[in-house]
């Protein structure tokens, strides 16, 4: 019987796990989660969106964007207006705060990157994030 190192879909899971565990914890003190912190990464690439979208291009419930919204748009990070192509519908945008945050939290967030793949020489990072890209880019979408 293979133990369950030998199984790449487990590996990954467990890895998955602890990245998000050092990431919340560097993120505590912010008193927001790894959630919000994916949604202001995808809002800083964009000029909004809907909150539809976030949720698929996230793979988040929608009920669940509704709430990291809510909290984003308490801190100042984020805000919904309207939607230049549909005035009844909204978008998410990200504030100058939500920029200024993601500007401060860049090192921290290298630091757990760094803490996660430490084990890895440069070749290895680029080597594993490349394909890491392609599965994502698979299985993702």
């Amino acid at each position: 019987m293979r133990g369950l190192h030998a199984d790449t879909g487990y590996l990954l899971y467990r890895l998955g796990l602890r990245s998000g565990q050092l990431f919340n914890a560097f993120l505590q003190e912010s008193g927001l989660r790894l959630r919000h912190y994916a949604v202001l990464r995808f809002l800083a690439t964009t000029e909004g969106s809907l909150q539809r979208e976030l949720s698929a291009r996230l793979g988040y419930d929608p009920s669940a964007i509704v709430g990291l919204v809510d909290d984003l748009e308490k801190l100042g990070f984020a805000e919904r207006r309207p939607a230049p192509d549909d005035r009844r519908s909204r978008i998410v945008v990200l504030t100058e705060n939500g920029r200024a945050f993601l500007r401060d939290t860049d090192e921290a967030g290298r630091r757990v990157t760094n803490e996660l793949l430490g084990p890895l020489d440069p070749a290895g990072r680029e080597a594993l994030h490349a394909l890491l890209l392609r599965i994502a880019e698979d299985g993702l979408s």
